[in-house]
Order: structure tokens, then C-alpha cells, then sequence
């Protein structure tokens, strides 16, 4: 575990035993694969982010936050379960979760869980989390990591992200990740805990249902924001952002949906389609179906589509005049929006 470790980490401040530091993809099903893998359950990225009906579309603009395009689904808003119990009931293993509003109880039972020998599963605002090196004005509360490691004697615990590092932080500044108030997404000192007695393979139907459950929600969204639906709802109000914006904040919104379609920012690349695509490999082989496999090849043109949509926004983000390049930017989120329409569409019909 050593060479996990970076330079200049007290020499007492260690990872749990058996844990391995892993590079993952993305923030949860990242996280959620540290876990995993700990507890003798070697299952990919890209299982959890299906099995955890983890894929959608939303578009997001609240009063005083910067616009969000976002790939992912499942995230436990709601009447939603979320990817992590989703993904642990479609795989035999017991998963609660916990939020409160007081840190003390929270980093209690983070410490005592630390105790038995038990990494643990929190949510964060990464703008605290100095290895990242954000914008000082910089917060995300819905990013996940892994407390790996405690050490009382300098005051600090280890952290297990999406590198294959493992990060030393003050326990006192975890305290402030944990506890950030910023919206949209503050984490509610949220973290979980895992019973992996029951642990099993999924069940082709159970594949099957979490597929289902993702064409629902991209073929019948609720709202506009959402879905199919949701895209096409994207390029209109994107393209209204001159209207309300000044230069400086259309030029970091442009960057910023760079950051949230591209790997860079926990996506695996492609708004999560790549990753979604490789899952449908992997369920095609569970379910004995390989135009499983091929609309996983579909899905896998339409990232490559997501990743030209994340270049040109980063054009626009350092253009002269980012309102100009608004139009070029969401023009491909057209044909996007037709494939992945149909690719859903295909995928409801094989697994109804």
C-alpha cells in the first residue's frame, strides 16, 4: 500500500487493511467499487452504474447557481432509491444510508465504523478537498468518496478518490467537505454503511429491470427537464443564456458543462455513455442477448457525440465572445437527442 501513499504522509497514518486504492471513472460507482472490492465483491464501474439504473439526462438552471447538464440518474432526490441502494439490492448486499446535522455525530460514526475495520462511503462538497486544487468559489456537494484511513495522533484521515492516490486530509477540513451548506447539492454529512452477507450475482432479470428502469426515464420523463426530453429542452435554453448572463459567467457555465460531459469531470467520458455502453457488453453477456451488446455499440457513437459537444463548449469557454459559438456548441445535441431516442427505444422493447 505504500506507494499508494503521497509524499509527506505521516508515516502512522495508514489505509485499512485490505483496502486497495483504485483509479476509477466516476465519483459513485468509484466509490461504491472501493467498497465492493474491500468486501471480496469484485464487480466493475460500469455493472454498479447500470445494476444502480445510474444513466439519464437532466437539465438544471436554479436561481444563483450556474446552468448543469447532468448524465446521471438515480441520485436518491425524491421518491428516488439512489444508485447505491439500488445497485446493492440488485446485488444481494444491504446498504443504509444516514444525514444529519451535526457533524460531531457524523464524524462519530465515520470514526467508529473506521474502528471495526470498516471503510466508509460520504459525500462531500469536493471544493474542501485541497488535492483537487478547485476555485477558491468552487462547490459540487453531490461527489462521493471513501475514508480509507484514520490516524488520531496527527489528526488526520485518508481519502480514496477516483486517482489511484491515497490523500492525506486534516480531519477538521473532511469536517468542512461534509458539512458544506452551498447549494444546489450541500451532502448532509451523508454517508453509508454496507452488509455484504447476502451477496450474490445479479439476476438476469434483475439486469433486465435496470435497464427498464433507465428507458423509462429517458422516454417518459415527468418534466421537460429530463430525458430525451430534457436535451432538446438543453439547446433551447442554453442558447437563451445571453439573455440573463454577462460574458464572464457565460464563459465559465461553457466550461463548466465542458467539465460535467467530459471524462475530466467523473463522467467516464461521454456524459456516461461510454460507460453505460460497455455495461450493456456486460448485461448482454448475463442475459444471454447480444442486441444487448449492439446497442451498447450504438451507445458508444453517441458518447463519441457527447465528447465533440464537451469540445466545443471548451472553445466557447476561452472564445472572444462565448454568445457567438452558443448555436455551434449545441448544434450536434440535435442528432444527439434522434440516436439516443431510438437507442432507448430499442432497448424497451428487448427488455420488456
Amino acid at each position: 500500500m505504500g506507494d499508494q501513499l503521497l509524499a509527506g504522509t505521516p508515516p502512522s497514518l495508514q489505509p485499512l487493511p485490505g483496502l486497495k486504492s483504485l483509479t476509477t471513472h466516476h465519483c459513485c460507482t468509484g466509490s461504491l467499487r472501493h467498497i465492493y472490492v474491500f468486501n471480496g465483491y469484485p464487480i466493475s464501474e460500469e455493472m454498479l452504474l447500470g445494476l444502480g439504473s445510474g444513466i439519464g439526462f437532466v437539465y438544471w438552471h436554479m436561481k444563483g447557481t450556474d446552468p448543469f447538464y447532468g448524465g446521471r440518474a438515480n441520485v436518491g432526490r425524491g421518491n428516488e432509491e439512489g444508485l447505491e441502494k439500488t445497485a446493492s439490492r440488485r446485488t444481494g448486499v444491504r446498504a443504509e444510508s444516514f444525514t444529519t446535522s451535526s457533524a460531531s455525530k457524523a464524524e462519530k460514526a465515520m470514526l467508529s465504523l473506521l474502528d471495526t475495520g470498516e471503510p466508509v462511503y460520504v459525500y462531500v462538497d469536493m471544493g474542501f478537498l485541497p488535492y483537487l486544487n478547485l476555485p477558491d468559489d468552487y462547490h459540487f456537494g453531490a461527489h462521493m468518496i471513501v475514508v480509507a484511513g484514520y490516524d488520531p495522533a496527527s489528526g488526520q484521515v485518508l481519502i480514496s478518490d477516483r486517482d489511484a492516490e491515497l490523500h492525506p486530509i486534516p480531519l477538521a477540513g473532511l469536517e468542512a467537505a461534509r458539512g458544506s451548506t452551498y447549494k444546489p447539492f450541500p451532502p448532509q454529512h451523508k454517508w453509508f454503511t454496507f452488509d455484504f452477507a447476502g451477496m450474490r450475482d445479479p439476476s438476469p432479470a434483475e439486469v433486465r429491470g435496470a435497464i427498464r428502469d433507465v428507458t423509462n426515464g429517458m422516454l417518459k420523463p415527468p418534466i421537460a427537464n429530463l430525458g430525451v426530453k430534457g436535451i432538446r429542452t438543453a439547446v433551447t435554453r442554453t442558447r437563451k443564456w445571453p439573455e440573463t448572463m454577462d460574458e464572464e459567467a457565460l464563459r465559465w457555465s461553457c466550461f463548466n458543462i465542458f467539465i460535467f460531459i467530459d471524462a475530466i469531470g467523473g463522467t467516464g467520458g461521454g456524459l456516461f455513455r461510454y460507460m453505460y455502453g460497455r455495461f450493456l457488453h456486460e448485461a448482454a453477456d448475463i442475459c444471454d442477448d447480444k442486441r444487448l451488446a449492439k446497442a451498447g455499440e450504438e451507445l458508444l457513437v453517441v458518447g463519441d457525440m457527447w465528447q465533440e459537444v464537451a469540445g466545443r463548449f471548451n472553445e466557447a469557454s476561452k472564445a472572444t465572445n462565448p454568445a457567438d459559438m452558443l448555436v455551434e456548441a449545441t448544434e450536434p445535441m440535435q442528432s444527439i437527442a434522434e440516436r439516443e431516442e431510438s437507442v432507448w427505444q430499442k432497448l424497451a422493447v428487448l427488455v420488456d
